[in-house]
């Protein structure tokens, strides 16, 4: 049971542990987001390489696909919390050595690319145990809420922290800003230790071996119809957002003219959580009205035109008014499939499940549309490069508006014959 703290009567963030799990995600987002800016800019300024610098979106999305999977097992068999305070400090760790080699005279490209591989590695096995844990912290019912919370609190830090990033290259080097990423994991990882309540239920059931355990996440997926779906969409969906990201700074050199040191950077970044922001408020209003299933619906041909009409901005204020528009419409898609997952999946296969969800989007569909668009955009211009990423989302409107999602009921609820 819960505790009453996130009862229904009382504002979800009077729980003082609920409060730790969402500061611990926010302060750790806040580094991530400095990152998120630096490390494309300090691969850029070192290889002048669209491949190149597409790659570090490819190496942070690798990992899902690696060890998703056993991330969510190890997630759903060991206590949660130790997994994400493992997970925290391994992270800064190795992105401590990022400063060092460069105050010793040898970064190279290489090094940052092992670097973020290896960071997003041990960040698989934190998100899988995170997202594992709300549904221990929070009541099914409100776990709606709770994300658009979550995603509000996420989007306002990706709004805000990116264009400070920008702002602070003028005066700082990129490998500087990330000690301030290495510390915020060491912060989060506090926090997460903070938390009075468990983050996992007590097993009953002898575990399985590690195959079939994996075997039955995958199962409970294919076997529901609208996660099915939605997984394939989720994966399409994400194509087109490892297109922007990677492509984001070569982009705003080539296309709009923002060049590395240059403050407007950091807003170009800014602009997608600013959109996000504006995602995050109406999605609780949409899931209320359509249900979640036909929001993720509706937003998917709007995300589309966010993505046309930012290969197609030539100037700064153009493209940051696309990109926010992108934005929005991609959060409501995103956070109605993690709510969808979250509300229908037996607590025992939760970080399985959404780590399987984690592992089709960050961990395939959008490492490959990073590559591809890198690819393209050394042999085309940039904007035709975007342009032809954002096929993948007209695929996956189609996919949607002719699947069984169609007539989905508007609320979900755990199959009655599910294992608990």
């Amino acid at each position: 049971m819960h505790s009453s703290s996130a009862g229904p009567d009382r504002p979800l963030l009077h729980d003082p542990d609920l409060r730790r799990y969402v500061a611990a995600r926010l302060v750790s987002l806040a580094g991530s987001a400095i990152t998120y800016v630096v490390m494309p800019v300090l691969v850029y300024s070192l290889t002048q390489s669209a491949t190149w610098t597409a790659m570090v979106a490819v190496v942070e999305g690798i990992p899902y696909l690696v060890t998703g999977l056993w991330a969510g097992l190890l997630a759903d068999r060991f206590e949660r919390r130790r997994v994400m305070i493992g997970a925290d400090i391994a992270a800064a760790l190795v992105l401590f050595s990022i400063p060092l080699a460069a105050w010793a005279g040898q970064l190279t490209a290489v090094h940052v690319l092992l670097a973020a591989f290896a960071a997003q590695t041990v960040f698989v096995f934190f998100d899988a145990a995170n997202l594992g844990a709300l549904p221990s912290l929070v009541p099914r019912r409100r776990l709606p809420s709770a994300n658009s919370v979550i995603a509000g609190g996420g989007t306002v830090v990706e709004a805000t922290v990116p264009a400070l990033a920008g702002l602070l290259l003028v005066v700082m080097t990129p490998s500087s800003l990330i000690v301030i990423d290495a510390v915020t994991f060491v912060a989060s990882a506090l926090l997460v230790r903070g938390i009075i309540r468990p983050l996992s239920h007590a097993r009953t059931q002898r575990p399985q071996t590690g195959r079939a355990a994996i075997a039955e996440g995958l199962r409970f997926i294919l076997d529901h119809p609208v996660l099915r779906h939605m997984t394939v969409i989720g994966s399409l969906v994400a194509f087109s957002g490892g297109s922007l990201v990677g492509i984001l700074v070569v982009w705003a050199d080539r296309s709009l003219g923002v060049r590395d040191g240059d403050w407007r950077l950091g807003f170009v970044f800014a602009a997608w959580g600013a959109g996000a922001i504006v995602g995050s408020m109406v999605m609780p209003r949409l899931v209320y009205r359509l249900g979640g299933v036909r929001a993720a619906l509706v937003c998917l041909p709007l995300s589309g035109l966010g993505g046309v009409s930012t290969a197609l901005a030539t100037s700064w204020l153009s493209g940051v008014l696309a990109i926010a528009a992108w934005g929005a419409a991609y959060m409501v898609v995103a956070a109605t499939s993690v709510t969808l997952r979250q509300q229908v999946t037996p607590e025992p296969l939760m970080s399985r499940v959404m780590t399987i969800g984690r592992m089709t989007s960050f961990g395939a569909g959008f490492p490959a549309g990073a590559l591809t668009v890198g690819m393209l955009a050394d042999r085309l211009d940039v904007a035709s490069a975007l342009l032809v990423c954002q096929l993948s989302i007209a695929l996956a409107t189609l996919i949607g508006w002719l699947s069984p999602l169609r007539t989905a009921p508007r609320t979900l609820t755990m199959p009655e014959d599910a294992p608990h």
